[in-house]
């Protein structure tokens, strides 16, 4: 993948990151293969007990298949379609550990590993190295909505000898980013989750980050990658990655910006 401004980012070769679409990203990291809340499913409708229904309108860019081994799945939560589909539910089964919630560790089983925040987990890289794993708070919409959308996290991937990575999960909050960046700024590599979505019921108030709020997070973390996710294949986000990149452009921050 290619930087979008004018100087090639040299962490892309030590740390690839590929956007597969919505908010599943394969990042390889350490000789490990990561992979972000799997959505593979084709296009189509998911009813909620809410009676809202999630569309989803784009195929991924590589099935399970395509994808090729996986050895962490780090999902932000499972409570959402658009975070963990049928296909995706089905890819855990076949990864040897899911990083979550506690919330969603208790409801999925298996293989899945509960991570309260700013709690870490070791893996052991092919090297003989280690790869740690740090949940970092996150919230899916303004403050007090926990009862009504649910618990979720990001993570941070830190290693010896390597740059540290974040990947913000479905977080609407730039004072939990700020937390994020008063223990790791500067970030090297942001997987920062966008594409605005809302709910009527929260007075349409941001459930993740817009924009504007993703090019604000960058900025607090110092990030000198940025990978925007999260922001393409569903109905009913409210921006596209379009609107990412002129906020990009706005805040004078778009050579951070690595894109497909």
């Amino acid at each position: 993948m290619a930087a979008a401004g004018p100087n090639p980012d040299p962490t892309s070769e030590q740390v690839p990151v590929r956007v597969l679409g919505g908010p599943t990203v394969l990042i390889e990291y350490g000789g490990l293969r990561l992979l972000t809340d799997p959505t593979f499913d084709a296009p189509g409708d998911y009813p909620a007990p809410s009676g809202r229904v999630l569309t989803k309108t784009a195929p991924p860019r590589l099935t399970p298949a395509e994808l090729g081994p996986v050895d962490v799945v780090l999902l932000s939560h499972d409570q959402h379609a658009d975070n963990l589909d049928h296909s995706g539910r089905a890819l855990l089964a076949e990864v040897p550990r899911t990083l979550t919630t506690p919330s969603a560790a208790d409801r999925l089983g298996g293989t899945a590993r509960a991570l309260a925040p700013w709690e870490s987990v070791e893996m052991p890289r092919p090297d003989g190295g280690t790869v740690t794993v740090t949940a970092a708070p996150g919230l899916h919409g303004p403050k007090g909505s926990e009862p009504l959308v649910g618990e979720v996290t990001g993570f941070v991937l830190t290693s010896a000898d390597l740059p540290t990575v974040y990947v913000s999960g479905d977080n609407a909050s730039l004072e939990l980013v700020q937390e994020v960046a008063d223990r790791y700024a500067p970030v090297d590599t942001a997987v920062l989750f966008a594409g605005a979505p809302r709910l009527p019921v929260l007075d349409d108030a941001l459930l993740v980050l817009d924009g504007a709020g993703t090019a604000t997070a960058a900025r607090l973390l110092d990030a000198r990658r940025v990978v925007p996710a999260h922001c393409d294949s569903w109905a009913h986000f409210t921006e596209t990655r379009e609107d990412v990149v002129a906020a990009f452009v706005e805040a004078g921050l778009v050579e951070r910006l690595q894109l497909d």
